[in-house]
């Protein structure tokens, strides 16, 4: 009787996920197509899969299962074999779905200016709907430090007593490596201000991190410097457009054309409200990938609508979960007509200040440890707790 009950128990047993951890591959230099793979596994057997450190790949616990099996180079027949038996499904339908997973994986390899965040049609939960080991993504304030001429007031200097060294942001991308985290961007402040940011957009790469940058891009109407950001590893950029410096649109004019995916953001004003139409047509029209918006003021909100659908029409995406600049005045973050989505504030993604103190997001001064100070989980033990 008892060989009979574990028999059935068995075939109702709830299927155990692959081991939680970081996987990785990369492909030998000969090989047709150089490629690299990082998969981190959560306990729950869902994952992200991180390809040629320039793209994040949210995957459902099958498709976390097949990206394991291309990273560990499994042959065809064992993974059929061994994911038929997990699953108790057909051999054929295994083979069929592995192909799917395995081409679309194949295929963002060799697609340039790829969005940095990708599902690929892959199906996957709600946005921060479940418990996660580790956030997503970390937003490193580098400086507060603005362009000459800004207003002093507008970034929060008086929060911090020191800026971090090199080494120091250094070691704050390989913290943050370590626990997982594998999407880092860039922020101020103006984070071109500091000569070194070549050198931390290297050291994400390395570690195989995706790498992003906030910035007014003023600096890149020297083309050398933008060319020395992408040779490191740049792999997206929130440019911040400011639309009545002239100096603002050569620059976009220099970005757009390079294999780099960018984001425009707005910061709409009631001086600007009336014109907005007009700007984001021309950034349609100069090949603008996405664009970001956000209002100076909370009754500057309903214009939001028509404005989205215009981003729509215009076939450009609306971004609406990446930091948001300091600039003319701290804007507030118009992100989502889907009051059904959860913020990811404090768990999706964290703020590192440019002392290491770690905030749950740009703006909300809670802070929950110095990333340099305390240790990892002790930090994000304290994001559980955290209430919106």
């Amino acid at each position: 009787m008892a060989n009979i009950l574990d028999i059935i128990r068995s075939k109702f047993e709830k299927v155990k996920p692959i081991p939680a951890g970081i996987y990785h591959y990369q492909a030998p230099a000969e090989s047709e197509t150089p490629y690299r793979l990082h998969l981190r596994v959560e306990p729950d057997g869902t994952g992200i899969l991180i390809v040629n450190a320039s793209t994040v790949l949210h995957l459902n616990e099958t498709a976390t299962e097949y990206a394991y099996h291309i990273i560990q180079q499994t042959d065809i027949d064992t993974l059929v074999k061994q994911v038929a038996k997990r699953y108790n499904a057909p051999k054929e339908v295994i083979r069929d779905d592995f192909a799917e997973i395995r081409d679309k994986i194949f295929t963002i390899i060799n697609v340039p200016d790829l969005d940095p965040i990708t599902y690929l049609g892959i199906e996957r939960e709600q946005p921060y709907s479940s418990q996660i080991s580790a956030p997503y993504r970390l937003d490193c304030a580098i400086t507060y430090k603005l362009p000459e001429g800004s207003n002093p007031e507008v970034a929060p200097l008086k929060r911090v007593e020191r800026t971090l060294t090199t080494e120091e942001w250094q070691k704050v991308l390989d913290i943050a490596w370590n626990a997982g985290i594998p999407h880092i961007i860039f922020t101020g402040g103006e984070p071109t201000l500091r000569e070194d940011l070549p050198d931390l957009i290297a050291k994400a790469e390395a570690n195989g991190q995706v790498t992003g940058l906030l910035s007014n891009g003023i600096r890149f109407n020297d083309k050398n410097y933008l060319n020395i950001l992408l040779q490191t590893g740049l792999d997206h950029l929130m440019f911040n457009l400011e639309p009545d410096n002239e100096q603002s649109w050569n620059a976009l004019s220099v970005v757009l054309p390079e294999d780099l995916h960018t984001t425009v953001h707005i910061t709409v004003t009631p001086s600007l409200l009336k014109r907005v139409p007009d700007l984001i047509n021309r950034l349609a029209d100069m090949g603008t990938n996405a664009i970001s918006l956000s209002a100076s003021s909370k009754e500057i909100s309903p214009s939001m609508q028509e404005f989205t659908q215009l981003i729509s029409d215009r076939n450009m995406d609306l971004v609406w979960d990446l930091p948001v600049p300091y600039s003319e005045m701290n804007p507030v973050a118009f992100e989502t007509v889907d009051d059904h989505i959860q913020t990811g504030a404090g768990k999706a993604w964290l703020y590192v200040e440019p002392d290491g103190d770690v905030l749950p997001a740009q703006g909300i001064n809670q802070i929950l440890g110095n990333i340099l100070k305390d240790p990892w989980d002790e930090i994000w033990e304290k994001c559980k707790n955290y209430n919106q």
